[in-house]
């Protein structure tokens, strides 16, 4: 079957991706591609989402080494092993947490939707901005930490304030934000360096990464891939174990122009290719 948004298929999927979203059987996954149109209010430059476009704005502007620019991961290992961890932390927070950011047109379009399930590798707090004002809970994947073999730290919004909780006092019935590589709120938490990466992912598959009431949430679910390019392994790595339990299909990627190493990855995780952007998706009227 063609996998495009296209003709007679593309209203029957929009359909069933919308329908998806609203009823939680299909959970969105977001990439860096969501925050392509955000914009600092004050300063006027993009946020920097992709490896190229952290790298760039970790090293003040300009580029590193060939071998370093490959990926965010192996430059933030590079300024680490120089500089110190703090020095990545700091880059990340100092970005991430300034509020003088404007708002994604995808993340404007999921709020209206409010799915009660959201993986978000970005690093960025558009999406606990647009669950602020109702109960929550929170994951942020955390790396090299002493005292606990976990790699989450876990919270519980109550319509106003974040408190930290244990995975046992989780309440299912509340929407879940998963940020597995971190944010600036409540408390700072992030994977950046190839060192971070590597402790994470080894606990993540090993199970320790994931909230048991996660991993029961998770059966059978179908993904949405949105802004999401799967050219980098550490990415692929993540996302792999992250939708672990998947339904058939495991769901649908939406990239514009991919590549062969992207057909193949999701060929073999089972995830359908539509060629089409996701402001494709947006374009679809709401359904009510």
């Amino acid at each position: 079957m063609d996998a495009t948004l296209g003709n007679t298929l593309r209203t029957t999927l929009r359909t069933t991706l919308l329908s998806g979203l609203h009823d939680g059987s299909i959970v969105p996954y977001l990439g860096p591609g969501a925050l392509a149109d955000v914009a600092h209010k004050k300063k006027g430059v993009q946020m920097p989402a992709t490896s190229e476009q952290l790298i760039l704005a970790m090293n003040g502007g300009r580029p590193m080494a060939a071998k370093l620019m490959y990926e965010f991961s192996r430059a933030a290992m590079n300024v680490e092993l120089k500089r110190g961890r703090t020095a990545v932390t700091r880059f990340l927070h100092d970005t991430y947490a300034d509020r003088e950011w404007s708002r994604a047109s995808l993340h404007d379009w999921l709020q209206s939707i409010r799915p009660p399930y959201v993986i978000d590798i970005n690093r960025d707090t558009q999406l606990l901005d647009s669950y602020a004002g109702s109960p929550h809970t929170l994951i942020l994947g955390c790396a090299r930490i002493a005292g606990t073999s976990y790699r989450f730290k876990l919270y519980r919004h109550d319509g106003t304030v974040y408190a930290p909780i244990l995975p046992d006092e989780a309440d299912p019935r509340l929407p879940v934000l998963f940020k597995p590589m971190g944010c600036p709120r409540p408390h700072p938490s992030y994977i950046g360096s190839d060192a971070d990466y590597v402790d994470y992912i080894t606990e993540l598959m090993g199970g320790f990464a994931v909230p048991p009431f996660v991993k029961a949430l998770r059966r059978e679910k179908r993904y949405l891939l949105l802004g999401m390019r799967l050219n980098r392994d550490t990415e692929r790595m993540v996302l792999s174990d992250l939708i672990h339990g998947a339904g058939s299909p495991a769901g649908w990627a939406m990239i514009a122009d991919p590549t062969v190493k992207e057909r193949r990855f999701l060929e073999r995780i089972g995830i359908a290719l539509i060629e089409d952007s996701w402001l494709a998706l947006l374009q679809a009227e709401t359904l009510t």
